[in-house]
């Protein structure tokens, strides 16, 4: 029980949940982290930018699933890329993303 108390103090000491941009906004990243395949790109690109190629390749995901996937992300802001010359290749711009998903990974 008290374990539970302590982590509502955390929680609770700061003003964020009255702010309506901010839940907004954060409710809006957590929508677009909320697909499996999009899960599974953000921890492979943990590592590092990614061309496509190597991002379908090791997801095994058919290229076109991939690419509406990064889409999303690139979309909401989670995602960048860089072109160079035909291959483009994508990383993690949205720390806030990236600390989600290694929270993700901590909690197993």
């Amino acid at each position: 029980m008290e374990k539970e108390k302590q982590i509502t103090e955390e929680i609770v000491d700061t003003d964020h949940w009255k702010d309506e941009e901010w839940l907004d906004d954060n409710a809006e990243l957590l929508k677009a982290l909320a697909h499996p395949s999009r899960l599974k790109i953000i921890g492979f690109l943990s590592s590092g930018k990614k061309c496509v190629k190597h991002i379908w390749e090791a997801l095994d995901l058919p290229q076109p699933n991939v690419s509406q996937h990064l889409s999303v992300l690139r979309n909401k802001g989670i995602l960048g890329y860089k072109r160079e010359g035909s291959i483009v290749c994508y990383y993690i711009k949205n720390k806030k993303a990236l600390k989600i998903y290694k929270l993700l990974v901590e909690e197993e």
